[in-house]
């Protein structure tokens, strides 16, 4: 069967929805909110920081009611959609109620709650999709990650491309982002409908479980980075190198490269071992932050290349990585919810990491966002933690992954 028979470029269109709503809003609310309302860089860390020690108790419990909605699935997964929806657009398209620090608190707990929810039931729905694709796990994940990619892609540079067009891009961007939530809700409405769900897995059962532990804590290290490159990402396009009205098209160059390789990640990790391939991409991901360690002011061209070259990488990541542990809950928790709930932590978690930590030390070292006339040691501080942060981290997880054995 084709990939349209498997329903294939639904999940594609549903994971550019999920993926709209998580990696670009990290990037672009805080300096949104920073830029617009005037709210400090380190209270916007210590909220996103709050947020994700919710997340702690949040993403779990969500797993366990994933497991447990059996015939209403399709119905709760559509209210999902409706409540980040409705809080994308409270985030961008309405101005704050309230204290601004306190509406962003509000809207994005309503976004990353939807997102949580929404991320854990569509990647357990793929631990029982594969069973049904030609090529299994690897192959839907392609396509999965890959539709995931482009919609970062979408939502990274359609604000920038819509500045000076329209009053207020953000606002736009969330309009459009609720019409095709709709459109992606409607179209995996059948998947939904269709599943077949065993007996729940109870979440000590998955933690137990040496592979799936040794896979989450691979998946913590492996992913920070990309959460410190991302919330530093347009500081240090406009910061360091000054290059303003270059973000959009670096944005582009990143997840653009991630979206086509994806694909070919996949290709040879079917070939070649997924371990093997992953590792190859880990190596190639720690030349290009070392070599960011070098760049300063008008190394735009170079910083374009390291673009190109870790977002391929991180194409990589998140095509094999969630692969690889939902190949394990195949084994270990087959409705997959409680995994995923997990999964989602972990990955959040990185998030919060790089800004509870991250943007207080920006802040204490000088910096501010927008000013021109920075200190050298606060621009040096941003370079360290933009790309020096990463290399270490990088490297535990590819001693974690090479230490790891996996089933090909």
């Amino acid at each position: 069967m084709n990939a349209l028979g498997q329903r294939l470029p639904a999940y594609s269109l549903f994971a550019a929805v999920i993926a709209a709503a998580g990696l670009p809003i990290y990037i672009y609310a805080p300096k949104y909110y920073a830029d617009t309302y005037g709210v400090s860089l380190t209270a916007l860390g210590a909220l996103l920081f709050a947020l994700r020690l919710f997340d702690v108790v949040q993403d779990p419990v969500l797993g366990w009611i994933s497991e447990r909605l059996r015939g209403g699935k399709a119905f709760w997964v559509s209210m999902g959609a409706v409540l980040l929806a409705v809080s994308m657009w409270g985030l961008f398209a309405v101005d704050p109620l309230f204290d601004p620090i306190w509406w962003f608190g509000l809207t994005i707990t309503g976004l990353f709650t939807a997102f949580s929810f929404l991320t854990i039931n569509f990647y357990a729905q793929g631990v029982g999709k594969a069973s049904q694709v030609h090529g299994g796990h690897v192959r839907l994940a392609a396509w999965r990650e890959t539709g995931g990619l482009l919609g970062v892609c979408i939502a990274a540079v359609a604000p920038t491309i819509m500045m000076g067009s329209t009053e207020n891009p953000f606002a736009v961007f969330a309009g459009g982002f609720v019409v095709v939530v709709a459109v992606a809700t409607l179209w995996m409405w059948p998947e939904w409908s269709g599943r077949t769900e065993t007996e729940p897995t109870e979440i000590r059962e998955i933690i137990a479980d040496p592979l799936a532990r040794r896979l989450l804590i691979l998946a913590l290290f492996n992913a920070t980075p990309l959460a410190v490159s991302s919330t530093l990402f347009l500081f240090f396009v406009e910061s360091r190198l000054g290059a303003v009205g270059w973000e959009g098209p670096l944005l582009v160059l990143f997840f653009l490269a991630a979206a086509i390789s994806a694909p070919l990640w996949s290709k040879l990790a079917q070939r070649y071992g997924a371990k093997g391939t992953l590792l190859t991409a880990m190596a190639l991901a720690i030349l290009s932050f070392a070599y960011a360690l070098t760049l300063s002011t008008g190394d735009e061209i170079q910083f374009a290349v390291i673009c190109v070259l870790s977002g391929a990488t991180i194409g990589a990541d998140l095509t094999l990585l969630p692969a690889m542990f939902a190949r394990r809950m195949s084994v270990v928790s087959p409705n997959g919810g409680q995994g995923f709930g997990l999964w989602s932590l972990v990955s959040k978690f990185t998030l919060a990491f790089a800004a509870v930590i991250l943007l207080p030390i920006l802040e204490n070292a000088g910096f501010a966002a927008g000013q021109t006339d920075l200190p050298e040691s606060a621009l040096t501080t941003l370079t360290v933690l933009y790309a020096g942060v990463p290399c270490i981290l990088k490297l535990v997880a590819v001693a974690i992954l090479a230490t790891t054995t996996l089933e090909e």
